[in-house]
């Protein structure tokens, strides 16, 4: 599994709209409500799409199977988790936001709340 830091974001929304173009990458947010209210992402680059992980085998199909998606949770399990399930579904552009919100926190954007 692809996996890549909240650093190496730019980085690798660069690689994507290269690979897809006309694609907006989309950064998957697989954390719960309650967590979405502490703490969230500025979209910057990319589209912010959020989906508890608990509904995306019902939801996944609102996705598009071809766009460039980066799953982001708290610590980067969950969303590891759903990377896995998205890839068995036929989903090829997928990567894991290793150290989640915390990491994105620590290393792109002081401004996210850590919790």
């Amino acid at each position: 599994m692809m996996s890549i830091r909240p650093a190496q974001l730019q980085e690798w929304l660069q690689q994507a709209t290269a690979k897809t173009p006309g694609a907006t990458p989309i950064v998957l947010d697989v954390r719960e409500p309650w967590e979405f209210q502490t703490a969230a992402v500025k979209p910057d680059g990319f589209e912010l799409v959020q989906m508890p992980m608990r509904s995306v085998p019902a939801r996944y199909m609102e996705l598009d199977k071809h766009h460039p998606i980066a799953c982001l949770c708290h610590h980067g399990a969950r969303s590891a988790q759903v990377v896995h399930f998205l890839m068995q579904n036929g989903f090829t552009e997928v990567v894991n936001i290793h150290g989640g919100i915390h990491a994105w926190s620590h290393e792109r954007d002081p401004g996210v709340p850590a919790y």
